[in-house]
């Protein structure tokens, strides 16, 4: 009887210290809300969503009709795919985007990639986790892998943007990220200066997969924009001739594809 008053009162403890740490949890997040409150994403205004009611109203998820392909805006209903994959053949299944580059969207990834907000890849991945359900069930995606940069660029930023947002799809998705299955090998010129011919020219090469990556059937690469799908074709191919079966993609903007 004594031993199990004993076990009886050890348990009450921990329970009083599992609730205080809690409470001390809670205060502390409360604190930092008050220090640095969330902010729209694209505007920049106190946002307890991440968005204000403004940006709500004018940024808006893209909708059909879209390539059937890329998912880029097109312009007829009849229409199935855009000019880029009436032309090319590309490695990848399918793949989605949650805004059209433009303002604000532009200027907020633009913030995203390289002045250290990191914190809106959380509202990126709440949007793409929920507007996206439905598809990724039906893609039925094993693993993420958040499309690589080289290591000089890495060192300079101090992170990987499209790791940042992989990481938080992740967690919403509960199915695994490997941030490090496949890594950039050469560093190109910047790729927005190319035409689509001289993109794929630099990219191929540019990535491989790690020797002791056991490759999985279904793949979805996650990047912040895609515009001519040089860079996720060159993956695809890559992982593809390691054992891959099928690669998608999802980025938080695409170009406008007519």
């Amino acid at each position: 009887m004594i031993q199990r008053m004993k076990k009886t009162e050890k348990q009450k403890n921990r329970e009083r210290k599992t609730a205080e740490k809690r409470r001390a949890k809670l205060i502390w997040h409360r604190i930092l809300e008050l220090l640095y409150p969330t902010t729209c994403v694209f505007c920049g205004i106190v946002a307890s969503e991440g968005i204000c009611e403004s940006c709500r109203k004018e940024v808006k998820i893209l909708q059909e009709p879209l390539c059937k392909k890329c998912g880029k805006p097109v312009r007829y209903e009849e229409q199935e795919y855009c000019y880029d994959c009436q032309k090319i053949i590309h490695f990848y299944e399918q793949g989605r985007s949650l805004w059209l580059h433009k303002m604000p969207v532009s200027q907020s990834i633009y913030q995203f990639k390289y002045r250290n907000r990191r914190v809106f890849a959380q509202y990126y991945a709440e949007q793409m986790a929920e507007q996206f359900a439905d598809l990724l069930r039906k893609w039925q995606i094993e693993v993420i892998i958040p499309v690589p940069i080289h290591k000089s660029k890495r060192r300079k930023r101090g992170y990987n943007q499209a790791e940042v947002l992989a990481k938080e799809l992740s967690g919403r998705l509960e199915v695994p990220m490997e941030a490090f299955a496949v890594r950039r090998v050469q560093k190109t010129n910047a790729l927005k200066e190319m035409n689509p011919s001289e993109r794929r020219r630099a990219l191929s090469g540019a990535f491989a997969v790690e020797d002791d990556w056991k490759p999985k059937k279904k793949v979805l690469l996650v990047d912040d924009i895609y515009t001519t799908g040089s860079t996720v074709d060159e993956l695809a191919r890559i992982l593809k001739e390691n054992g891959v079966q099928k690669v998608y993609f999802l980025t938080i903007s695409v170009g406008q594809g007519f």
